[in-house]
């Protein structure tokens, strides 16, 4: 199970509908492999059916991209250490996690893939930080390239957010305007509001609100665990310095800008993620717990 799918399900915990409608249309799927749940209050049978039927062609294509496994870009781009005509979607993700990157002051790293591998088998971490670092990625139309053999990127504290993205530009092409979309971050269309539940890795509950037009992320960095012991945080920075949180759920406009600041949050002091915040606007703090 991916690890920021485990938080979804355990620390974002459960998203109802405010009010009951007189229709509503479930679907659910696997994408990135973990659960997808779409809802649509409202609207027609056969427009929530040609709904499902794209987002699934959607998810689809998010995994040829920036899946782990099989033969995604990513993997490809992994493998080979460069990546030749890359996607436009793999160039604005990367995009994003550069201004990321630099709002949090080098916190959110997608480079830091051989290090938590070197990390989940207990292998010697010096090597493997050698290899760490956002300055070595080289990403433009013709090419993506990553400067040092063994450098390998991941992608899992982002592209789960922008698949909940892509998915709201679906349901937008459809004209439904009541919609939520759980792919591993929570995407909340429309203005009737959908009430979220944050909750503790442990099930405590945190708070609640009502997303109307949002996204919502949270990172637990001890959610899942990791190393041959179980007893290592599975967000790691690039330095591999541990969490300084146990629990940040933020929001934002867009559920990409929610996953990667959430994910770099739970590494961060508070005036650093109160400056990242101001990086993005449309961004809010909904949750914090201390270790």
């Amino acid at each position: 199970m991916p690890r920021r799918r485990f938080l979804a399900l355990s620390a974002c915990a459960l998203v109802l509908p405010a009010a009951a409608a007189p229709t509503r249309h479930h679907w659910q799927g696997v994408a990135l492999g973990a659960d997808v749940a779409l809802t649509v209050e409202g609207g027609t049978p056969a427009a929530a059916r040609a709904f499902f039927a794209e987002a699934e062609r959607a998810l689809r294509s998010v995994e040829r991209q920036f899946s782990l496994f099989g033969g995604s870009e990513l993997m490809r781009l992994n493998a080979l250490g460069r990546l030749a005509h890359p996607s436009d979607d793999m160039l604005a993700l990367l995009d994003l996690a550069g201004r990321v990157h630099a709002a949090t002051g080098g916190a959110f790293d997608p480079t830091v893939q051989p290090l938590w591998q070197a990390r989940r088998l207990g292998q010697d971490e010096a090597p493997a930080l050698a290899l760490v670092g956002w300055e070595g990625l080289r990403a433009g139309p013709a090419e993506i390239r990553l400067a040092r053999p063994g450098m390998a990127l991941t992608l899992n504290g982002i592209a789960q957010g922008f698949a909940a993205d892509r998915l709201a530009e679906v349901a937008a092409r459809h004209r439904l305007a009541e919609v939520l979309i759980d792919a591993g971050e929570v995407r909340a269309l429309g203005t009737s509001g959908w009430q979220a539940r944050i909750e503790t890795p442990a099930g405590e509950r945190l708070r609640e609100l009502t997303l109307r037009g949002r996204a919502l992320a949270t990172s637990a960095p001890f959610g899942t665990r990791i190393g041959p012991a179980g007893d290592r945080a599975h967000i790691l920075g690039p330095r591999g310095q541990g969490p300084r949180w146990a629990l940040v759920s933020v929001s934002a406009d867009s559920a990409a800008v929610a996953d990667a600041l959430s994910t770099a949050a739970v590494l961060m002091e508070r005036p650093a993620l109160d400056a990242a915040l101001r990086a993005f606007p449309q961004a809010r703090l909904e949750a914090l717990l201390p270790l």
